[in-house]
């Protein structure tokens, strides 16, 4: 707003410089969807492997999940949202539920209050937290603020006298100065700390009556002053908790994909339809055609790309016409890359035995490490992109195999004895030689998606900005100062900007129908690098030269 002068003199007015600055998004935000016997059921997201171990459990045998977020981060992952699969009661197992306890109080105290099992605030079902008890104990106080302790003990067999073989009860999480009271003063109202702060309970939502005790508090009570299960009682089990069908792509049949990709179009995958942010998608062990083609047209939708694991028993053979999850796929094969063979490498959980694993764990860790290295625009195979932690590719593959399936769109990994197991293909779905796609390669299709959603998040602040040469000036200014920085750092061909990219926003872009129309158009062009899928090297023999 222009200074208003009143007195002679000097005045200072600072002008807006329309500099809004867009900063790349992450590229390698991975989410890994399977099913875990713990943990909460909506994404979350973790940060290293200890993170999921904790919240979920860690390996399960017979079940990819645990392993594939493991060999994520062994192999250079750094952020995974985690979508836990519980069936809905369509499959034998039954319904997966949740653990839960009533304390009902004791005098001076009166009502009641319920406990669940949950991960700070997030419901978490299954049979795990039967295994959980609660301590409840008063501290001395007066009715004017009553207060009390709470802890949670890990405590597998209530009841049992101590002995051989009886795990002993262990305290895993303790609270104090705990009230009953929404709101309290002091912010130590017992379902806001335990929703922050418990990995292990929560207050059930509208479950508490309790109130404030009518004399003053004793100090606390001992296990022989209250019966078990009464409120500021003696250590009291969860129970109820239940798994449900254990999923996996395997067994049972179709209950899985159920799980995954819900006819409802919520629950499941879709969940990820409210993540800020992922980039990747991973289900290990999922090789069903159909599924994947339905996962690939929803990353599509997300700006995100999939993954694509083949099934264990894919050959050279089942594969040589290209994977069978291309034709379910061939529109949104574009946001997809399919993967070959599985792995060989110890189990931790069979005493290092060699078995079996989805690529998908292993590729993404890649996928992330290669971000952080090279850059987006740098294809996630070669040389440089070694698996971490394994024996081979549980089919070995030689030059003829892979040059049968590579045209094909099928990514192969290979085993070579100076650089190890690697990545050996750059190819989305679309990269059959027959399609001849403009998406042929990983690497340029996930530069454009990285461009598309940073440009869509770092222009937000145009929206309703006047439309005329002033906005398309700044769009110009800004958009063009990410691209040349993309471009100093090597993302694009070409040996000049003007070789690389090109930002074009003004009145042959808006015209004046768009205007009237409340659009504004900007066209923004790249040149990407393409990987050198192929090195042909001409060797000839000069022929002897006679001094003349």
């Amino acid at each position: 707003m222009p200074v208003t002068v009143t007195y002679p003199g000097v005045y200072i007015e600072e002008l807006p410089s329309g500099v809004h600055t867009i900063t790349g998004v992450a590229t390698s935000i991975a989410a890994f969807v399977g099913w875990a016997n713990q943990g909460p059921t909506q994404p979350t997201l973790v940060l290293s492997w200890s993170d999921y171990a904790r919240i979920y459990g860690g390996m399960d045998a017979g079940f990819p999940l645990g392993y594939a977020v493991s060999q994520f981060f062994a192999n250079g992952g750094n952020q995974a949202y985690i979508i836990r699969l519980t069936d809905g009661g369509s499959a034998a197992g039954g319904t997966a539920a949740m653990a839960s306890l009533t304390l009902a109080a004791v005098a001076p105290w009166t009502g009641s209050i319920i406990f669940e099992a949950a991960t700070q605030g997030a419901c978490n079902p299954g049979q795990w937290a039967n295994n959980y008890g609660i301590v409840i104990k008063n501290q001395s106080g007066t009715p004017a603020s009553p207060r009390f302790s709470l802890q949670v003990i890990y405590n597998p067999s209530p009841g049992t006298a101590a002995g051989p073989g009886v795990t002993p009860a262990t305290v895993v999480e303790s609270f104090v100065n705990l009230s009953v009271t929404s709101p309290d003063p002091q912010g130590r109202y017992v379902g806001d700390i335990l929703k922050a702060q418990s990995n292990y309970i929560m207050v059930k939502p509208s479950s508490n009556t309790l109130a404030a005790p009518s004399g003053t508090l004793t100090p606390p009570l001992t296990a022989t002053t209250v019966a078990p299960g009464n409120y500021i009682a003696a250590s009291a089990n969860l129970s109820g908790g239940n798994d449900g069908a254990q999923l996996s792509p395997a067994s049972p049949p179709g209950a899985f994909e159920t799980a995954l990709l819900p006819t409802s179009g919520t629950g499941g995958v879709y969940q990820l339809a409210h993540v800020d942010l992922f980039n990747l998608l991973c289900v290990p062990g999922e090789g069903d055609p159909p599924t994947i083609g339905n996962l690939a047209g929803f990353c599509v939708q997300h700006r995100a790309f999939l993954i694509a694991d083949c099934a264990q028993t894919d050959t050279v053979t089942t594969l040589q016409n290209g994977a069978p999850a291309a034709g379910t796929a061939a529109v949104n094969g574009t946001n997809a890359a399919f993967y070959f063979p599985w792995i060989s490498a110890p189990d931790p959980l069979s005493q290092g035995a060699t078995g079996p694993f989805p690529p998908c764990g292993y590729v993404a860790g890649i996928y992330a490490a290669t971000d952080g290295s090279r850059g987006v625009w740098k294809a996630p195979a070669g040389t440089a992109a070694g698996l971490t932690g394994v024996n081979g590719p549980y089919v070995t593959l030689n030059d003829a195999d892979n040059g049968i399936l590579n045209p094909v769109a099928v990514n192969c990994i290979r085993n070579f004895s100076a650089y190890g197991t690697v990545v050996w293909g750059a190819r989305t779905l679309q990269g059959n030689d027959q399609i001849g796609s403009q998406w042929k390669y990983v690497p340029v299709r996930r530069l454009a998606l990285f461009l598309e959603e940073s440009l869509y998040r770092g222009t937000q602040w145009a929206v309703f900005e006047p439309n005329d040469e002033p906005l398309w000036a700044a769009l110009r200014l800004n958009i063009g100062s990410f691209m040349q920085t993309l471009f100093r750092q090597g993302a694009f061909q070409g040996q000049t900007p003007q070789d690389a990219y090109f930002v074009k926003c003004d009145d042959e872009t808006t015209t004046q129908s768009d205007i009237n129309l409340g659009v504004v158009n900007v066209l923004v062009g790249f040149a990407p690098l393409l990987p050198a899928e192929f090195v042909v090297l001409q060797i000839q023999q000069m022929a002897g030269q006679i001094a003349t």
